[in-house]
C-alpha cells in the first residue's frame, strides 16, 4: 500500500506517495494505470464516444520496465482492455530499434511482446528517418492525426508515465536545453545522457496537456533530485511539469523518497 505523505499542517499530500521497495513501487505504478484506464474506458461510451479510446504515453528507461512487465501479467493482462489503447513514445533515442538503449526495444521486450497489444495499438518513433528533426516531424503528424484539434492546442493523453534522472531530466527534456519550442508537440534534441546520444521527445507544453502525469523514482541515486524537484527547484526540467487542467502524481521507493522524508516533506 503506497503511503501518502502530509504536509507541515498534516494535511494530506496527494501528490507523492512513497512505497518501502522498487518492486512494490513497480506494482503501484501498474495498479495506478489500470485504475486509470479502467476509469476512462467505462466513461468514455457515456461521452458519446463512438469508439472509445484511451491513450497512454510510455517513457523508457530501467525503472518502469518491471512496471511494463506486471502489466503484461496476470491479473492484468486478462483484465487490461488492450483493444481499447493507444500506445504513444514520450521519447526516444536517435539508434536503431534493434539497439540495447532504444526505448522502443524495451518497450517490446517488457510490453508488446507479453501482452495481447494490438498491432495498431502502439505507436512508435521511427529513428530509421533521415534523422531526430525529420523523425520528430513525422512523429507529431501521428500524434495530430490522433488528437485532432485539441482545445488548447496540445494533445491530452489520458495518463503519461515518466522517470526522474538523476540531474532532473524527464523524458528527454534536459537541464539547460530549451524546454519548449513554440506549439511544437514533438520536437529533437541534442545529444545527451551517458553516453551522448540525439534524441526525439513530448515537449513539455504536450505533458503538461495531460489529464494525468504520473513520475516514477526509484533508488537513492534519485534520492537528491526528487528532493530538489518537488521543492520547485526552476532549473529541473521535470519541477516544470505541471498539467494545466490535470493531475500530477509521483510514486517513490523508500530510498528515492529518503531526502524528501527527513527533511519535512514537499515545500511547494
Amino acid at each position: 500500500m503506497a503511503a501518502a505523505l502530509t504536509d507541515k499542517n498534516g494535511l494530506p499530500e496527494e501528490r507523492l506517495f512513497v512505497v518501502p521497495t522498487a518492486e512494490e513501487l513497480a506494482r503501484a505504478a501498474a495498479g495506478r494505470i489500470w485504475g486509470i484506464v479502467r476509469e476512462r474506458a467505462a466513461v468514455l461510451p457515456r461521452c458519446g464516444k463512438t469508439v472509445p479510446r484511451v491513450r497512454v504515453a510510455l517513457s523508457g528507461g530501467e525503472t518502469p520496465r518491471r512496471t511494463y512487465e506486471i502489466l503484461s501479467a496476470e491479473p492484468y493482462r486478462s483484465r487490461f482492455p488492450w483493444e481499447l489503447v493507444h500506445f504513444y513514445q514520450v521519447d526516444e533515442r536517435w539508434v536503431p530499434p534493434e539497439d540495447p538503449r532504444s526505448n522502443r526495444r524495451m518497450l517490446h521486450e517488457a510490453l508488446l511482446s507479453r501482452a495481447p497489444v494490438p498491432a495498431d495499438r502502439f505507436h512508435s518513433v521511427d529513428t530509421g528517418l533521415s534523422g531526430p528533426e525529420e523523425g520528430a516531424r513525422r512523429y507529431e503528424e501521428t500524434l495530430r492525426a490522433a488528437f485532432p484539434d485539441p482545445p488548447g492546442g496540445f494533445p491530452r493523453f489520458d495518463a503519461i508515465l515518466l522517470g526522474i534522472g538523476r540531474d532532473g531530466h524527464t523524458a528527454s527534456l534536459f537541464p539547460g536545453a530549451p524546454l519548449e519550442e513554440g506549439s511544437a508537440w514533438f520536437m529533437a534534441t541534442a545529444a545527451a545522457g551517458d553516453p551522448p546520444v540525439r534524441r526525439v521527445t513530448l515537449t513539455l507544453p504536450a505533458i503538461n496537456a495531460a489529464a494525468q502525469a504520473i513520475f516514477l523514482a526509484s533508488g537513492k541515486e534519485k534520492a537528491r533530485a526528487l528532493h530538489r524537484v518537488l521543492s520547485g527547484d526552476p532549473v529541473l526540467p521535470a519541477s516544470r511539469v505541471f498539467p494545466v487542467r490535470g493531475k500530477l502524481t509521483f510514486l517513490a521507493d523508500a530510498d528515492a523518497a529518503s531526502m524528501t522524508l527527513s527533511k519535512g516533506g514537499i515545500k511547494r
